[in-house]
């Protein structure tokens, strides 16, 4: 049996901490990245190790975020230790249920109303007391680049239509038109955890850039890992866009040019996705996200669909085969 260097390590770091033996550890989950998690109990008390393997992940832009969230009174864990040498932290346990675990049990309307509620808090945040990376032309340019490289080249063997990029600067430019908020990133059923009190508590934070408005609600309401009726997303959006609204995030716009920034934010997500969860099966060798493929598909029909703009899109995916097999 191979040896776990890393858990080993760990596990003296908290010996040394704890200045005791006396704690257990288990393996709490994974992440998209090269991050582990692994929930410790001592004393009847739970935390959570962050491992993240310093040649691949670096811990600052969580440490920062973290405590810039919490300042901002948003439910995040606390950071109770670290080794950023050898990339470790210790956290405060937000609890082992994910909002994908509890949507099917509790009322989702109520569930949403409080990630809405949290993400505006977020949206709020004085950007100007936290330096964040700018989700630019450049960055967002690349994400898009991973649909031809990896979903159709790499995962299908399918040529790149010439058309492509065209559609890229369409939503690209719909990105950057937005008004700029504090971004998570990856605002998500899985990254959102059921909390009894000060719901949501907020997970995987560490990539938060400043960008456009739409970003966040598009991953929380078209989530690649649960789908809902299109009646129920725009009711949630028009939740939202009244309470933005109200706070001064949206003042001056309306509903109908909010409504075609979420739907093209999600087409350029969802592109994106595609590409990421081809790459984290071939060389991450993370096959399990492949089953998602099909529902982020079809969000990218459904956009394409009902905006002319992107015809050439939908053409090109109507027209291949190997991809109307993922459907």
């Amino acid at each position: 049996m191979t040896t776990d260097l890393r858990l080993e390590a760990i596990k003296a770091w908290l010996t040394t901490y704890f200045a005791s033996e006396n704690f257990s550890i288990a393996p709490a989950s994974s992440d998209a990245s090269f991050r582990r998690y692994f929930r410790v109990i001592r004393h009847g008390h739970s935390a959570i190790v962050m491992d993240a393997p310093p040649q691949y992940e670096d811990t600052q832009p969580f440490i920062k975020v973290a405590q810039f969230l919490a300042q901002h009174k948003l439910h995040v864990p606390k950071i109770l230790a670290q080794e950023v040498e050898q990339g470790f932290l210790l956290l405060s346990d937000l609890g082992s249920q994910p909002y994908l675990n509890q949507l099917n049990t509790h009322n989702a309307d109520s569930l949403y109303d409080d990630a809405i509620n949290a993400l505006v808090d977020i949206q709020l945040c004085d950007q100007g007391s936290i330096v964040l990376p700018a989700y630019n032309r450049d960055l967002l340019q690349q994400e898009l680049q991973l649909f031809p490289d990896w979903f159709l080249e790499h995962h299908l063997g399918i040529a790149v239509p010439a058309s492509l990029q065209t559609q890229f600067e369409l939503l690209i430019d719909n990105a950057l038109a937005q008004p700029q908020v504090i971004v998570h990133r990856d605002y998500h059923s899985r990254n959102l955890m059921y909390s009894n009190s000060n719901n949501p508590g907020i997970i995987d934070f560490q990539d938060a850039v400043v960008g456009p408005i739409s970003y966040d609600l598009v991953s929380l309401l078209r989530d690649c890992y649960i789908a809902w009726p299109e009646d129920k997303i725009q009711y949630w959006v028009q939740q939202y866009f009244n309470l933005a609204q109200q706070q001064g995030l949206l003042s001056g716009y309306h509903l109908e040019q909010f409504v075609r920034w979420f739907d093209l934010m999600g087409l350029q997500r969802h592109i994106k996705v595609l590409g990421i969860f081809c790459r984290l099966h071939y060389r991450d060798h993370k096959p399990n996200y492949m089953a998602d493929l099909p529902q982020t598909l079809a969000y990218v029909h459904q956009i394409c669909a009902k905006y002319d703009e992107f015809i050439d899109l939908a053409s090109f995916l109507s027209s291949q085969p190997k991809i109307s097999a993922i459907l």
